[in-house]
Parts: structure tokens; C-alpha cells; sequence
């Protein structure tokens, strides 16, 4: 059984998710099952802030912005169903196994792919991975809690 299709533009992605420019690192929703799977999708280009100091003369995109990514698709994957999201936050606790394998430079366009391999109550362990011309730049697995806000 594939993925349901759901393509969520960018206005449905900001009633999810809490970052703004130039922290927001998700374009569109490729599609999910809405439960367990999610994929997204970031354009990367020379526009990017980070690329004026991350590096001047080879511009290549932090890897603590690539695992970002991961964790925001898979925040909206979270909340994307709950009636009663406005009200939740998610606290990221760990990241596990996680590898860079090749640069993202701009020009790339990344393929987020996210999915639950746990849940118990309200604490949460997805593997996540990112590609570029379907060529894995980055894989991690990401523990999380879903809190209420207060």
C-alpha cells in the first residue's frame, strides 16, 4: 500500500509549523499517509542567507540545516492531522545515526523523506533521510515529545 498523494503548498505549511524566514526549511508536501510517512521538499538556492557566510567561495549548505529540514517535515508530519495543533509544541530530545554523505550546494533540490518507526504516548522516534537526484546527502534518526504549549 503506496503513500496517499497530498501536495501541501506553502501557505498550509506555515499553519503547521512555527519558523519563519530564514529558518523555515520546507517548500511543499510532496505527499504522506498521514500517519506515518511524509515527504517534503526544500529548493535550495544561491539566495539562501547562510550561503554569504557558509563558504563565500564554495557555497555549501550547513549540515545542521540539512538535519533541520529532517525534524520540520517531520513536525508537520506530527501535527499536520491534529485538530489540535495549535496548542502543541514539539521538543526534539536526540539525533541518532546520523551521516552526511555529500554536499548540498544551490541549484539542489532536496527530497525530505520522513517516517515513525516509534511512538509510545507522546514520545516519538523517526528516521529521516534527504535527497538530491536520488542520491542520499543526509540520513538521521530524531527523538521528539509532543508538549503542550503553555
Amino acid at each position: 500500500m503506496g503513500s496517499s498523494i497530498l501536495t501541501q503548498r506553502i501557505n498550509e505549511i506555515l499553519k503547521v509549523l512555527p519558523q519563519r524566514y530564514p529558518f523555515l526549511l520546507v517548500d511543499r508536501i510532496l505527499e504522506t499517509d498521514g500517519l506515518t510517512h511524509m515527504v517534503g521538499l526544500k529548493n535550495v538556492t544561491i539566495n539562501e542567507p547562510f550561503f554569504q557566510g557558509h563558504f563565500p567561495d564554495h557555497p555549501v549548505m550547513p549540515g545542521v540545516l540539512l538535519v533541520e529540514a529532517l525534524a520540520q517535515v517531520g513536525v508537520i508530519l506530527l501535527l499536520n492531522s491534529d485538530p489540535d495543533r495549535d496548542s502543541k509544541l514539539i521538543y526534539f530530545s536526540g539525533i541518532d545515526k546520523c551521516r552526511f554523505r555529500q554536499p548540498v550546494v544551490p541549484g539542489d533540490q532536496l527530497r525530505i523523506e520522513v517516517s515513525v518507526l516509534r511512538q509510545r504516548d507522546r514520545y516519538y522516534k523517526m528516521k529521516g533521510q534527504a535527497l538530491v537526484d536520488g542520491n542520499v546527502v543526509v540520513e538521521a534518526e530524531l527523538s521528539c515529545s509532543v508538549v503542550d504549549r503553555t
